[in-house]
């Protein structure tokens, strides 16, 4: 019993390969099984999932970071090299 269940599994892998294999090809079909695993999140989803504090304090060093490449290029130019 053991032996079908692990051909069955194989069987499924090798039918899951194949269909991919054929989906390469064809942008179309590509495009439908991308879009066809996602999963898109609710409002209430994304605000129970989301931690904002943590996000402002991400958006704040970006925002640092950004600002301070902008200097490093001005001082670059203004030094003209």
């Amino acid at each position: 019993m053991k032996d079908n269940d692990e051909k069955s599994e194989k069987n499924s892998s090798a039918d899951n390969v194949d269909q991919y294999l054929q989906t390469l090809g064809n942008e179309d079909a590509r495009e439908i099984r991308y879009y066809s695993q996602e999963q898109p999140f609710s409002a209430d989803e994304m605000t129970r999932l989301v931690n904002e504090e943590r996000l402002n304090e991400l958006l704040a060093q970006s925002d640092a970071f950004l600002s301070s490449l902008s200097g490093e290029i001005n001082d670059f130019d203004d030094n003209g090299l």
